[in-house]
């Protein structure tokens, strides 16, 4: 069995005293922490460059224990197997050509029986797509891929993800696991407008739609639907009702969350490439808690191993939608007595080992891990 600790004080004592345990008796470690904790970097780094068992993990607005959300604490889960944790420092300074040769140079003789490989990236930076398109090219379908997008709610970008180089900003981080895993993923969000094609874009803002400034083709469509009109004062309240739907070749869209308004441009979280064609989309709490249970049944179905626990990457903006109801969202995954832990992430990745890999917003991910 994984060997969880869930720490609620989120202390860097609790924090340090738990590194120790675990890794006198594991290969790994995952850790799950809550930006409230305020976990520094010159506190945390001389705790994370001691130990030389595999660290992975980040820091994100919220973190999941079986049934609940916490809004401070600290999730370590020890795994028995040794995972190679590779890193790429400074992505939004590289272009798709740079990224794909710092991976390449990780990559040496990768053992393709290896199955799972655990995704953390900071989740307010550049070029996230561009990191995932790498990820696919360089490794493709032979491995499931699951992990999120670390940050802050204060959108303040800072060092969040944990490694054994430290606590750092701006980069990927994925390891390799041999354990097996399942993995479902639905959003539940529906298409009220669109298709709108991106006539311009850079990254994650987009500035026209259908040759249009953004925000005012948006404002048009979302004032008919939203209790007010939305403007700069409350684009935040309003917007996290009203995502954007990319068309992609399957028949799911892939949902962007718009996060910031910058005049009559939109950032949002994770790259929108100029050219594509987009939906708005509306959800109900409904459908989304449905959805989330969709996820979890589907991760089950498909699982032919014995499940060790699950691993629940869900949205942030989820639960600034669903509010009290987010409880219903967690126990509609939770289940069996399985211990369940996760985050709530500033974007998703996955795939299940048939699909292309997908940075995704809005979106509850479930993963089912076999024992290592």
């Amino acid at each position: 069995m994984a060997d969880i600790i869930f720490d609620p004080t989120g202390s860097i004592e609790s924090f340090t005293n738990n590194i120790n345990i675990l890794s006198a008796k594991n290969e790994s470690v995952m850790i799950l922490a809550c930006d409230a904790n305020g976990f520094k970097k010159e506190l945390i780094d001389p705790i994370l460059l001691k130990h030389t068992i595999s660290i992975i993990g980040g820091i994100f607005p919220s973190i999941i224990y079986n049934t609940k959300k916490y809004d401070q604490g600290t999730l370590f889960i020890g795994l028995n197997d040794k995972m190679q944790v590779n890193i790429i420092k400074d992505i939004s300074q590289k272009d798709y050509d740079k990224l794909d040769a710092d991976m390449e140079e990780q990559i040496g003789d990768f053992d393709k029986s290896l199955k799972t490989m655990f995704v953390f990236i900071d989740g307010l930076t550049r070029h996230i797509g561009k990191c995932v398109s790498v990820l696919f090219d360089n490794y493709g379908l032979e491995i499931n891929y699951i992990g999120g997008g670390t940050g802050s709610l204060s959108f303040e970008q800072k060092p969040s993800l944990f490694t054994n180089h430290g606590l750092i900003p701006d980069a990927l981080v994925y390891a390799y696991s041999k354990r097996q895993s399942s993995i479902g993923v639905r959003h539940g969000w529906k298409s009220i407008s669109g298709p709108y094609q991106v006539t311009k874009s850079e990254a994650t803002i987009v500035k026209e739609l259908d040759y249009r400034p953004a925000f005012e083709l948006y404002k048009d469509v979302v004032d008919q639907y939203a209790s007010e009109p939305i403007s700069e004062e409350n684009f935040f309240d309003i917007a996290k009702s009203f995502p954007f739907g990319i068309n992609s070749v399957s028949d799911a869209k892939i949902v962007r969350d718009p996060i910031v308004l910058n005049g009559m441009e939109m950032v949002c979280v994770g790259n929108v490439e100029e050219g594509i064609y987009v939906d708005i989309l509306q959800g109900s709490r409904d459908a989304l808690v449905k959805a989330a249970k969709d996820a979890a049944d589907i991760s089950q179905e498909n699982m032919n191993f014995e499940n060790d626990f699950t691993l629940f990457i869900d949205c942030i903006s989820r639960v600034l939608f669903l509010e009290e109801d987010f409880d219903n969202e967690i126990k509609a995954v939770y289940r069996d007595n399985t211990p369940l832990v996760g985050a709530l992430t500033f974007g998703e990745i996955a795939n299940n080992g048939r699909d292309y890999l997908e940075f995704y917003n809005k979106t509850s991910v479930v993963g089912h891990i076999g024992h290592g």
